[in-house]
């Protein structure tokens, strides 16, 4: 009775077992199947009790194990239609003696299967892995408890924090000024963009993006993109650069920006206009700052030539051979430092549109003869260089200079002078239209509230009288300065601009305007408008070296126009002594 229900406890145990159990005797005749193994086989212990082993199993190694007594373990096998695992061992008496053989098995097609999932997954994260180690922005990772499970060399570059330092850490670890958007996320599940902070031992400046990592809608943990400001900076400069390129070779301006209602501008307005419409040279003559620029990108946008380039260049700001090869281009080897297969020159680029030479007054004779060749036969020969280049180029030049006093002295080619002057536009000074003051003012004061973030509405009358009674011996370029000088003066709650808000005029300066308006007001009897500017311009000059005590930077300051133009004015009326 207790063998039996030992033999009933053992059955029990057997078949309970997830793993196929068959045992055989010394005859090979099945003794054991348990339920495993009729699951695993798909055959029944009613059909394999009792019967040998080779009729059961084909493919069976327990006679092998019978006969040879040695175990087999851990051997891959074909069964039907599944892969098992299988170990045999012989079964031995007290004696030694072998009477059968078990063999123990599982499935392991599950198995193979999940190792080979388990491959993949470990191949695709390799491969996410290398792709974000790879890339250039700096990443972050985090799990959905803000702990830190990941991050790329470019991470370490810009914060200056390693793998031991962030990895297994708190997402605030890296931070050194601002709150962790990593947590932020987790807390929100809403992405953050542009965010300013600074991360690492360094307090690196930075802009972070952080999005949340969402799996089948459980919330899995975020990501960051880390984005150097000084980078940043860097690519806005260069944008910049490439904004004034840009610029460089695009005219802004219209007739419609020409801001003035009186006679003296309208009158010239109404030249330019008609000079538009020419392809003639355009001489646009005119003191400092009287808006020589705006009139020449005017004609030119009015001209057929608008769709072609407009491309300035200022005479007086390069050196002579410089300003040579940046106008007519080189050839390689031309001269030290020459690029390799050589550059267009600014005309070429222009071929087509128009070239403004501003300050042409400064220029050499050797190079006025090679700008007159543009002129007469519409072409340049680059520097180093002996073959002559077609361009179809429209010219308009300007200058403050007298050139007929520089034609006198031999400094400016009459030849050139006559090509030059064939349209020639006076731009009037901004004291001779002072009744445009304000409506310069109040173009300029909405200029300066875009630029400045103001909101000023007007100018008071009082002050209005100030600069309309002002002579502003630097024009409109003066007037610029003095608006905006005065728009900073202002407190953000002010909204009309005052006397007291404007630059103070020194009693000094308004002295020497008082006399020069004197001198003119007692009047010149039958000189032209040049010889009478120019009586103005030396009393003017020799006026403000006085009161400056001959100190020329002061004085180029109080005219409100360059060092250089005010040498050149100096030894225009032999005054550099």
């Amino acid at each position: 009775m207790l063998e039996h229900l030992k033999k009933a406890e053992m059955d029990i145990i057997l078949n309970s077992t997830h793993d196929g159990m068959i045992a055989v005797n010394e005859n090979g005749t099945i003794t054991l199947f348990n339920k495993s193994a009729e699951r695993l086989t798909g055959i029944s212990a009613e059909n394999a009790l009792g019967k040998d082993v080779t009729e059961v199993i084909v493919n069976t190694r327990l006679p092998q194990v019978l006969e040879s007594g040695i175990s087999e373990l851990n051997r891959q096998q074909e069964l039907g239609n599944i892969k098992i695992i299988t170990s045999r061992v012989p079964v031995k008496n007290h004696l030694g003696k072998i009477v059968g053989a078990v063999a123990v098995f599982k499935d392991i097609t599950e198995m193979k299967n999940l190792a080979e999932e388990l491959t993949n997954l470990k191949e695709i994260q390799v491969l996410l892995e290398a792709i974000i180690n790879s890339t250039q922005d700096a990443i972050s990772v985090v799990d959905e408890n803000g702990i830190g499970i990941m991050i790329n060399p470019a991470y370490t570059r810009l914060t200056g924090l390693t793998k031991e330092d962030v990895i297994n850490k708190p997402a605030s670890v890296d931070i050194a000024e601002g709150e962790s958007m990593h947590f932020q996320v987790l807390r929100t599940k809403k992405p953050v963009k542009g965010v300013r902070m600074k991360v690492g031992p360094r307090r690196k400046e930075v802009l972070v993006d952080v999005a949340p990592i969402v799996v089948n809608g459980v919330l899995k943990g975020s990501i960051g993109v880390i984005h150097d400001i000084s980078e940043i900076r860097k690519l806005t400069d260069e944008l910049e650069k490439a904004r004034k390129r840009i610029r460089h070779l695009e005219a802004k301006y219209t007739f419609q920006e020409i801001i003035g209602s009186s006679e003296a501008i309208l009158g010239a307005v109404e030249q330019a206009k008609k000079a538009a419409l020419t392809p003639a040279t355009v001489l646009l003559r005119g003191e400092s700052g009287t808006g020589k620029e705006l009139f020449a990108h005017a004609i030119h946008n009015a001209s057929g030539r608008n769709k072609g380039q407009f491309i300035r260049i200022n005479c007086a700001s390069l050196s002579d051979s410089l300003l040579e090869s940046e106008l007519f281009g080189y050839v390689e080897g031309a001269f030290t430092g020459a690029k390799r297969g050589g550059r267009k020159g600014l005309i070429e680029e222009a071929n087509g549109g128009t070239i403004f030479l501003d300050e042409i007054g400064e220029t050499s004779l050797s190079l006025q003869t090679k700008l007159l060749r543009v002129i007469q036969e519409k072409e340049i020969i680059r520097v180093g260089d002996s073959k002559p280049v077609q361009v179809d180029v429209r010219i308009i030049a300007a200058t403050n200079a007298s050139l007929e006093e520089l034609m006198q002295k031999g400094l400016f080619r009459e030849d050139f002078y006559y090509r030059l002057n064939v349209v020639p536009i006076f731009i009037p000074p901004l004291r001779h239209r002072k009744e445009d003051v304000p409506l310069l003012a109040d173009h300029m004061l909405n200029k300066y509230n875009q630029e400045y973030g103001r909101n000023v509405e007007a100018i008071s009358g009082e002050a209005q009288k100030a600069l309309s009674n002002y002579d502003w011996p630097g024009n409109i370029r003066e007037l610029e300065n003095v608006i905006s000088r005065a728009m900073i003066n202002m407190k953000f709650t002010d909204n009309i601009m005052y006397l007291e808000h404007l630059p103070i005029f020194t009693v000094q300066k308004q002295h020497i305007l008082t006399n020069k308006q004197e001198k003119l007001d007692r009047g010149y009897n039958g000189e032209t408008y040049e010889e009478l500017y120019s009586l103005w311009e030396k009393s003017l000059l020799q006026n403000v070296l006085t009161v400056t005590n001959g100190n020329k930077t002061e004085a180029s300051k109080t005219l409100g126009i360059s060092v250089r133009n005010l040498y050149y004015k100096l030894q225009k009326h032999n005054l550099a002594n």
